[in-house]
């Protein structure tokens, strides 16, 4: 087999085999086959697209890439949790500690900032010594000791995933629903989990733009997982804001906290619960998803949530005193407000260029071999629908590099469309429930 002449192939809008594909995936882990044609490749994939078998292909040679872990000697239901990306998306940091304080299991592998988008690894690495990158010895015991453990890829687990992952992000080939169901599947299916509840954004904050586009990812991935034997649920949620009110890695911590301790913004909350919900009903502890949000509003009332996520970070090596003072997360060193020009409404956001705007901050990567800057980033003070006066904060930007400023103003001050009225509909938190 030539590499060339599978580019070629799918270049010219062939279908290839089962064997080819697994072939191309064992060959790019292995390393004999270098980034630029695995680029050349994920691009003519991304332009001519995969069929349905060349999905399932890709998803399964990512999978057996590595090892598939095995949990079935530890009690109680393994249950995951993923999102497919947005702007200020920090449900995972908040829903997995409730899950886990409700009984659950859950072992969760995480990805790092992808494209516009922030990164659960990313995030939790904000929190001072907290490690991402547990051996599997290390990963079981936590998830043993706590019933929630949240890490990166390991050498072990889907490691072509891991390398592919990094060369989209910086190669234009991040938002194609096949690449994203493979690469979403192959992690989430060698976590050894028994169910998985998945976030599919839409909108202009999200890969997919148009909600057919997320529904058809979202059944994509469902399918893909009850092949497999797995539980699997599909939320459809609006990402034409910032969710919450804050982007950013230390940031979209220190939110979380606060809605772990009973606070933060409506949106946010209510996603979680639902999320939360969805889990348990998915991990039989709950028979019906208002159950399951009396279960998770109980926990978080009752302190078990907030508790529980202080003994992963313990667990994990973290500074387990910024749960109770976030004051300690890295701040940025300097703010600027931008303001609205006119009086009106919030008519719409463009909400990709905000999380645009916190990559060019440094809260982000252009290049894969970025470091990212876990201070700097966005607060967001009015949403869509929203009355403001001349003059009124509409966002403050924390900065740490005068020569990012300019850009990242420019992106967040074009982002805002404000017009005379409020718009005729609001954004809808959940449109669509997708595997019921």
């Amino acid at each position: 087999m030539r590499v060339v002449d599978l580019i070629r192939r799918k270049r010219d809008s062939q279908g290839l085999s089962r064997e080819e594909i697994g072939a191309l995936i064992d060959g790019y882990t292995r390393g004999d086959i270098p980034d630029y044609q695995m680029s050349a490749f994920l691009m003519a994939a991304f332009l001519r697209g995969l069929n349905r078998a060349e999905t399932a292909a890709l998803t399964e040679a990512m999978l057996h890439s590595g090892q598939v872990l095995d949990f079935s000697d530890m009690p109680g239901r393994k249950v995951d949790k993923h999102s497919t990306g947005g702007v200020g998306d920090k449900t995972s940091i908040i829903v997995a500690p409730i899950a886990a304080a409700g009984g659950l299991r859950v072992p969760m592998i995480s990805g790092r900032g992808l494209g516009h988008t922030g990164g659960t690894l990313d995030k939790l690495e904000s929190i001072p010594k907290f490690n991402v990158n547990l051996s599997l010895a290390e990963f079981r015991r936590v998830l043993h000791e706590c019933g929630c453990a949240l890490i990166g890829q390991t050498a072990e687990i889907a490691p072509a995933d891991k390398k592919i992952y990094a060369l989209r992000d910086v190669t234009g080939t991040v938002e194609h629903p096949s690449l994203i169901c493979a690469s979403i599947m192959s992690k989430k299916m060698a976590e050894g989990i028994d169910a998985l509840v998945l976030d599919v954004k839409t909108g202009s904050g999200a890969f997919m733009k148009k909600e057919e586009d997320a529904a058809f990812l979202a059944r994509l991935m469902v399918d893909t997982g009850r092949r497999m034997g797995k539980r699997v649920v599909a939320l459809l949620t609006n990402m034409d804001q910032p969710l919450g009110r804050m982007a950013g890695n230390a940031n979209e911590i220190a939110e979380s906290i606060d809605v772990l301790s009973g606070g933060g913004p409506e949106d946010l909350r209510e996603l979680c619960l639902v999320l939360a919900a969805w889990m348990f009903v998915l991990g039989g502890r709950a028979n019906s998803v208002d159950e399951g949000k009396k279960i998770a509003a109980g926990l978080i009332a009752s302190g078990k949530a907030k508790d529980k996520f202080r003994e992963i970070v313990r667990l994990q090596g973290g500074d387990t005193r910024v749960v109770d003072d976030p004051r300690r997360l890295p701040q940025a060193a300097h703010r600027m407000e931008i303001v609205s020009p006119s009086e009106g409404y919030i008519e719409a956001t463009q909400c990709e260029q905000l999380g645009i705007a916190c990559v060019v901050l440094g809260g982000g990567r252009e290049k894969k071999e970025d470091s990212v800057d876990p201070g700097v980033g966005l607060e967001f003070h009015k949403r869509v629908g929203a009355p403001v006066h001349r003059g009124e904060p509409l966002c403050t930007i924390c900065y740490n590099s005068e020569a990012r400023l300019d850009e990242a103003r420019r992106l967040v001050e074009t982002a805002y469309q404000i017009g005379p009225r409020p718009p005729a509909t609001l954004p809808v938190l959940v449109s669509r429930v997708i595997g019921v």
